[in-house]
């Protein structure tokens, strides 16, 4: 790993997470935990092998990354953030929040996983109140679906199906976030193809005011 030489503390960060792919294995860490070498592979479509081995092996040597074996039925090595290296999370949050206009501008060849969109949702929705009881909203989106939950004043964000969502949008990743981030409104999304299946005012109690109507 090149060095900037600066006495910056900048200069020294990017010393150690400023090369290519590097911010983005420490993404799927803080993101899904302690993960196999597969895991990895998948949340990083485009990586080579050696170099995701080079950039683990980087974060290792910088103290950000540790590995254990994990006990059976599992018995593989599980990749896992330092403490050193959750303190990375803030800043990933930050650029997620950043970034978030910039995924306006989808292409066809971007690459998508739930897991990221999950990551932006529930950064994004943070303090967002979905008054009038509990409502389960499902998103159909990516390679699994994405479950926003409204319970006790906060929306809550998993992955996986759920069993009988009060509503649900199908649709292409942009518009689905258009409309929960209140970039679109409900008819500027349908537009664009979302299809909300169940009900209705479900889904307008997730989308921010003035957007919902």
């Amino acid at each position: 790993m090149r060095s900037y030489d600066e006495y910056c503390a900048i200069a020294k960060s990017l010393d150690l997470v400023g090369d290519r792919w590097t911010l983005l294995v420490v993404r799927e860490l803080a993101l899904r935990g302690p993960s196999r070498y597969t895991d990895l592979r998948n949340g990083l479509p485009g990586i080579a092998t050696n170099l995701l081995a080079d950039r683990l092996r980087d974060l290792e040597a910088a103290g950000l990354v540790t590995r254990e074996e994990a006990p059976p039925p599992v018995a593989t090595t599980l990749f896992k953030l330092t403490r050193r290296g959750e303190e990375l999370r803030p800043v990933l949050d930050e650029l997620m929040r950043w970034g978030v206009p910039l995924m306006f501008e989808q292409k066809a060849e971007d690459a998508v996983r739930s897991h990221w969109l999950a990551g932006a949702l529930e950064l994004m929705l943070e303090g967002r109140q979905a008054d009038d009881g509990p409502a389960t909203l499902e998103l159909r989106i990516g390679d699994e679906p994405v479950v926003l939950e409204s319970r006790d004043g906060e929306v809550n964000v998993s992955l996986g199906e759920t069993a009988d969502p009060d509503a649900a949008l199908v649709g292409s990743e942009r518009p689905v976030l258009g409309l929960l981030l209140g970039y679109l409104s409900l008819e500027q999304s349908g537009e664009e193809g979302v299809e909300v299946i169940g009900d209705r005012s479900v889904v307008e109690r997730f989308v921010p005011q003035p957007f919902a109507r």
